[in-house]
């Protein structure tokens, strides 16, 4: 480790987990040769300044690494991991190598993971181990495990354990460090193990490999100050910070420029952008008020937090145009109770008031929401509250989940005590009624004509086109292909509960969309 790496925090060391040792020795091997992000460092949340890296540029020294080599990278989870393996592919592409979809034509598999849901981890060590017979069978081949899960003591620690066909690990702190990474483990017969404990920097200019030509994600700040005691996401993504307003601008007006007909603004809790600024007032709404003066189409942004969900922003989206009215809010809960443990500092009163208010602003406005059930220490009389604000919103559709502890949480630290036979009847019972008010939803559609963004051939037929509206609802319908990335009308003749069909009546030009 050189000088500018201590001063910096970052971990960088290779390991050798195949050395036989007990267990007694390799604790102490493995205190010797990495220090693994600490949870309750990562809670600490300091003043230290945020660097600001405008220029990102591959080293010289790198250019033409991936000469005749080819990569692959699985992603997991979020739209955050989505964007995040973009940026990745940009930089393979600016070191030479090639993309292949296959993990048998590969010489780089780099898995990027999701820590939010234990099942999610699961499915990563599982493909670990189907990849072993690879690795034996390419030597030279490099495996990598990147993301949110190798920012966890834990599971470094197990991959350094058990895992020795891993050749490369590191954190969502340091991806534009990728061609350092990967040049130090082609140079090292160990495995590289590079996990920054201390995040902060904001990296601009970092190449992207966006996934089509028609909508696009803009990452518009980083990690999450929020501590839900469920959530291991502000321990793998850091603290709260944003990228400067005419960097997002800027990267905007290049896509509409490129003819990106959709983008969706990122961010782990978006609504708290901007609030680590010290030298200027300026918030998510301000960012929303002057991108929806460019000429894309459709505007989104998530995830939302209802704390930070403030009036300036509402205001904002009032102003509708090419700023959709579809809103995704978690309120992972309808219990005060519940709410309260989870620490979500806000109340199912605080919760309806906003959604009302909302509503009366946004004429049509429509809401998805994630939920959480089986929570320790729910009753059934905590879960029907849940049901009933479902009903009281009006959801249109959500994203609905089991309970299951995150090590390093502190939840993981309260008794587990509904019975998982209580959790999946509760689970059982709210998909009910998600699927019941998703259909009755779209059975307002019926005969109806709407605007759909093609985005290609349905998936399960490509004679068949299919595209989303602006409140995000799925439309298949027969059309010609010069269709696909256009905004088209589309006449609903059966509305299912998950999707519409329909035929289409006209395109449109991108001016004629409001």
């Amino acid at each position: 480790m050189n000088e500018k790496q201590r001063l910096e925090g970052q971990q960088v060391q290779t390991a050798n987990p195949s050395d036989k040792k007990s267990e007694k020795d390799y604790s102490k091997y493995f205190e010797a040769v990495y220090t693994p992000p600490s949870l309750k460092e990562a809670k600490k949340r300091g003043k230290e300044e945020v660097a600001y890296h405008k220029d990102f540029d591959i080293p010289q020294e790198f250019h033409g690494m991936g000469n005749g080599r080819k990569f692959y990278i699985r992603t997991y989870g979020c739209q955050m991991n989505e964007h995040d393996t973009e940026v990745m592919a940009g930089i393979f592409l600016g070191l030479g190598y090639e993309p292949t979809d296959t993990v048998e034509d590969a010489n780089v598999i780099l898995l990027n993971t999701c820590a939010i849901r234990e099942n999610a981890e699961n499915k990563v060590f599982g493909e670990l181990g189907h990849l072993k017979h690879l690795k034996k069978e390419k030597p030279d081949l490099l495996l990598g495990v990147c993301g949110c899960m190798s920012q966890e003591e834990s599971v470094v620690n197990k991959i350094l354990k058990t895992y020795n066909q891993v050749d490369i690990i590191f954190g969502t702190h340091n991806i534009h460090r990728l061609p350092n990474i990967l040049h130090e483990a082609y140079m090292s017969k160990e495995m590289v193990v590079e996990v920054w404990s201390k995040e902060g920097d904001v990296i601009e200019n970092l190449p992207k490999v966006r996934q089509g030509n028609i909508k696009a994600w803009v990452n518009i700040m980083y990690g999450c100050d929020k501590f839900c005691t469920y959530c291991i996401v502000p321990y793998t993504r850091g603290k709260e910070r944003s990228r400067r307003p005419e960097d997002i601008i800027q990267e905007v007006r290049q896509l509409a420029a490129q003819g990106y007909q959709e983008i969706t603004l990122l961010g782990q809790n978006v609504n708290a952008y901007g609030k680590d600024f010290e030298d200027i007032q300026y918030g998510l709404g301000d960012l929303m008020d002057e991108i929806r003066k460019i000429d894309i189409p459709r505007i989104r942004f998530t995830t939302s937090h209802p704390r930070d969900f403030d009036d300036q922003l509402i205001e904002v989206l009032a102003k509708g145009g090419n700023l959709v009215e579809h809103i995704h809010l978690p309120v992972q809960s309808g219990s005060n109770e519940v709410l309260k443990i989870m620490a979500r500092k806000y109340t199912r009163e605080h919760y309806l008031e906003l959604i009302r208010k909302i509503k009366a602003a946004v004429p049509g406005a429509t809401f998805t929401t994630d939920i959480i059930v089986g929570y320790p220490n729910e009753t059934d009389e905590q879960f029907e509250e849940t049901l009933s604000l479902y009903r009281e919103v009006g959801y249109e559709a959500a994203y609905t989940f089991i309970y299951s502890p995150r090590e390093g949480t502190p939840a993981a630290k309260m008794q587990d005590n509904v019975p998982m036979e209580v959790k999946k009847e509760r689970l059982q019972r709210l998909n009910a009624l998600v699927n019941e008010l998703s259909a009755e939803a779209m059975k307002k559609y019926q005969d109806q004509i709407v605007e759909v963004l093609v985005e290609g051939e349905s998936k399960n037929n490509p004679d068949v086109l299919a595209g989303y509206t602006r409140k995000n609802k799925l439309v298949n319908f027969i059309g010609p292909k010069s269709a696909i990335g256009k905004m088209v009308k589309v006449k609903v003749t059966d509305a299912k509960t998950w999707s519409l069909n329909g035929e289409m009546i006209e395109e449109l030009n991108a001016v004629e969309v409001e």
